[in-house]
């Protein structure tokens, strides 16, 4: 009776060790990973964890984990002495022999005529070699019941031809059956991501249609790996008379909320702006639009109307953070604007500003995101930008790609939306 609770009480720790070690992260490769781990320090010998690829297609072998003979205890506790070091003797000079003939040795049984493991008792090693010794394997399905699809299989081994144990396969099951349940959850969130991702992409990188003497580019990153959406955004409104309206804004806050707030303030900017009102009207009428609906939070909007006719950009800026200039050099320079309250105040108070922009300049407009960093002062954050020194006559896509590579917004903890344009060159008559 004893012996039978303490196999119990075993197989309880067994099972608390499981839920402790597996399923850390909502990341697939880690969880194989850490079941593989598990199971190789229960079991021994090796493990190995294929996931289910579908459409016909082989197994894919997610993690692998072995016991190194490292970490097996040695059987030997005198090999763990280590010996005296003795004077180096010089070996005697021996009389040649001649080698005595040896007699042929005989071949090992094959596979088939080994004795089966249980005739042995006690668990006493086959009276044959390790390498050929026969090999022990347990399987468990992914799934977290049995009606349900597996999602791969997970395969414990060892040689020495000792058989698992009971209480080994019930290991070897609730740790797979545990793995099958993070696994599920991991792929749900992950077309979750996915689809969010692809949503949040398709509101931000797809602006309307500036006017063919305008090139531009933009780039959108979410913030991290658990941020689906934002209120970051870009766009382009095609004008009158060859001109082009940018814009840059951002909602605050993160998450759904902010990503519907983002997509009404889109739509009503796009309405203003084809009344072909100046930047600064438009930041005003949407202010006082936005202000009327208490649920709506505010946001920071800048806006350029590129004239290409003029070589000019005309600006007007609502609580946002200034634009850049690359020049022919690929030097940067920040853009002094005046500086009105965020969309949504009602309390309006946004000036134009009208400055030259030639088609050997490119234009950066960019969200927070880009440059802030926690713990730093935004002066320090803009100065970094403004130090950065591109290859020569950079363009639009050559400046966005640059620009998110050597700032680090991969890694930002808030989104990153940035819009790039320059006037094309018009061609010699």
């Amino acid at each position: 009776m004893a012996e039978r609770d303490e196999a119990l009480l075993a197989r309880v720790r067994a099972m608390e060790q499981a839920i402790d070690e597996i399923g850390t992260t909502l990341d697939e490769t880690s969880t194989c990973r850490e079941l593989a781990a598990f199971l190789v320090r229960r079991l021994g010998g090796s493990v190995a964890v294929d996931l289910a690829s579908g459409h016909g297609l082989p197994p894919r072998r997610a993690a692998t984990a072995r016991l190194s003979p490292e970490s097996a205890p040695d059987p030997d506790p005198e090999r763990e002495r280590k010996p005296e070091p003795r004077p180096e003797r010089k070996p005697e000079p021996q009389p040649e022999r001649k080698p005595e003939p040896q007699p042929e040795p005989e071949p090992y049984p094959k596979p088939e005529s080994y004795p089966k493991p249980e005739s042995y008792p006690n668990g006493h090693q086959p009276p044959y070699p390790p390498s050929y010794a026969p090999e022990s394997t347990l399987t468990a399905p992914l799934a977290v019941t049995d009606g349900e699809t597996s999602l791969g299989t997970v395969t414990a081994s060892r040689v020495a031809g000792l058989p698992f144990t009971a209480e080994e396969a019930a290991t070897l099951h609730h740790a797979a059956r545990l793995a099958a349940r993070h696994l599920g959850h991991a792929r749900r969130l992950a077309v979750t991501e996915d689809t969010a991702l692809h949503l949040q992409r398709a509101l931000v990188a797809e602006p309307g249609r500036p006017h063919p003497n305008l090139e531009i580019a933009g780039g959108y990153l979410p913030a991290g790996v658990r941020t689906l959406v934002g209120g970051d955004w870009f766009e382009t409104v095609r004008l009158h008379f060859g001109r082009s309206l940018l814009v840059v804004g951002d909602v605050m806050g993160h998450g759904l909320d902010a990503a519907v707030d983002m997509n009404a303030y889109r739509t009503v900017l796009r309405e203003v702006a084809a009344t072909d009102l100046p930047p600064h009207r438009v930041l005003r009428h949407l202010d006082s639009v936005v202000a009327e609906d208490d649920a709506r939070r505010p946001a920071t909007c800048l806006l350029v109307r590129v004239d290409p006719a003029r070589s000019t950009a005309t600006f007007a800026n609502a609580g946002h953070l200034p634009p850049a200039v690359f020049g022919a050099d690929g030097s940067a320079a920040l853009v002094d604007l005046p500086v009105g309250p965020p969309l949504g105040t009602g309390v309006g108070g946004y000036e134009p500003t009208t400055l030259p922009l030639t088609p050997a300049e490119t234009l950066l407009l960019f969200t927070d995101g880009l440059v802030e960093r926690r713990g730093e002062d935004i002066d320090v954050s803009l100065a970094r930008l403004a130090a950065l020194r591109l290859p020569p006559d950079p363009g639009p896509h050559v400046v966005v790609d640059e620009v998110l590579r050597r700032l680090g917004a991969h890694r930002a903890e808030d989104d990153v939306a940035v819009l790039a344009a320059r006037v094309r060159a018009r061609p010699p008559a």
